[in-house]
């Protein structure tokens, strides 16, 4: 008996014990009854709601590429005879790069030349011919005139016989001045016709000539001396171009701006343009955008100008663009770590005056590499937790440590 007493008080004891300790150690870690942890307030960093200036920026990555780039084909087909020019020149306007060897077309422009001659020589053999056949008419014309005029004076002065001649005489010689008109007439549009075809074939014998199209440098040599050239114009060959030009004195910085700021976009926004390869930065504007969004990558093509004379940037050389997209002054501003966001909403921990953490939604604005424009959920002097979220929820009680706002741009 003595010993089942023993027993059972033992037991108690170890229960009484286990009780203990399980308290003991939920009390080590925290976790008492009071949901919202107020029994040792949890330090957290917190900001609050100031009003500051704020730009909202983009920055995005472009490629330089020239201002005007062209293969400069050949009009007419044919030998090279010489090329004058070679990668890396600088060329004029009109300047000669190559010239072709076109025995055909000399051939064919020297018959021109002695056609135009003949046509030229025919009208002075039928002008001549109509003056003869005018002096002529002339002639026989005023006889007729003459005896008509005295057989009408007195009747049977002049047989009728010799008035009809005469009469005939004159209709026939004007006959030859009309039929030599028309044969001057057809003598003139035979040189115009020869003439035509004459500055045809001088016209391609100077594409024989290849000229830069504008001032530039020469990237790429496609062809060497003797190569046979076919005409840039044919449609059932392969043709291969005499050289490559481009404009370098001026390039074109091409960005790929993102659906969502796109419309954004506007000519002469200023930009700030740092080249990594020279480590430098440049000012530019935007000078144009294709008002159209590509349908595989949702971005908008846009260009900006950038002067470059003395030729230390090169075509192919990526920059790194800041676009400012909009300033708001005395905007009502939290730093960016502060916020949540989702597809269709964004929230914020706010710290009421009680230190109690209350979760806010907020509606967004303007923003820049460090802080974010509030449009509504909060007020002026409001604070808010920054830092990790995932150590609070809403209704904890914490110690609100202050953080000092950093200036607004500070990220870039």
């Amino acid at each position: 008996m003595k010993k089942k007493q023993l027993f059972v008080g033992g037991s108690i004891v170890g229960v009484v014990l286990l009780i203990l300790f399980f308290r003991i150690g939920k009390s080590a870690n925290g976790s008492d009854t009071d949901p919202a942890g107020s029994g040792a307030p949890s330090p957290a960093a917190v900001a609050t709601v100031e009003r500051k200036t704020l730009q909202s920026s983009l920055v995005i990555a472009g490629e330089f590429k020239p201002f005007q780039e062209v293969d400069v084909h050949a009009k007419v087909a044919g030998y090279l005879r010489t090329i004058y020019v070679d990668v890396g020149d600088h060329v004029k306007e009109r300047q000669i790069l190559a010239v072709l060897e076109i025995p055909e077309l000399s051939a064919e422009l020297a018959g021109a030349d002695a056609t135009v001659h003949r046509a030229e020589e025919e009208i002075l053999r039928a002008q001549s011919n109509l003056d003869r056949l005018q002096s002529a008419h002339s002639t026989a014309h005023s006889a007729y005139t003459r005896l008509k005029q005295a057989s009408e004076a007195r009747s049977g002065l002049v047989a009728q016989q010799e008035l009809d001649d005469a009469q005939a005489k004159d209709l026939e010689s004007e006959a030859q001045v009309v039929e030599a008109r028309a044969a001057l007439s057809a003598s003139q549009h035979q040189l115009q016709a020869a003439q035509a075809n004459q500055k045809q074939l001088k016209a391609l014998s100077d594409y024989s000539r290849i000229t830069a199209p504008f001032d530039g440098v020469v990237t790429k040599r496609f062809a060497d001396t003797g190569a046979l050239i076919q005409s840039g114009t044919s449609s059932n060959t392969q043709t291969m171009p005499i050289v490559r030009l481009a404009q370098i004195s001026k390039l074109r910085l091409v960005l790929s701006i993102p659906e969502s700021v796109a419309a954004q976009i506007h000519v002469g926004d200023v930009v700030s343009v740092f080249v990594q390869a020279l480590n430098q930065e440049f000012k530019g504007s935007v000078s144009r955008f294709a008002d159209s969004l590509d349908r595989q990558t949702r971005t908008m093509e846009t260009e900006i100008d950038m002067p470059n004379r003395d030729g230390r940037l090169i075509t192919g050389m990526y920059a790194e663009t800041h676009l400012t997209l909009g300033s708001e002054k005395e905007a009502l501003t939290i730093p960016l770590e502060a916020v949540s966001r989702t597809a269709n909403s964004a929230t914020v921990l706010e710290v009421n005056a009680r230190n109690i953490v209350e979760e806010r939604q907020v509606k967004l604005g303007l923003e820049d590499g460090a802080r974010v424009q509030i449009l509504d959920g909060l007020s002026e002097g409001d604070r808010v937790v920054i830092g990790d979220r995932s150590k609070f929820r809403n209704g904890q009680t914490i110690q609100p440590n202050v953080v000092s706002s950093m200036p607004s741009g500070e990220a870039h």
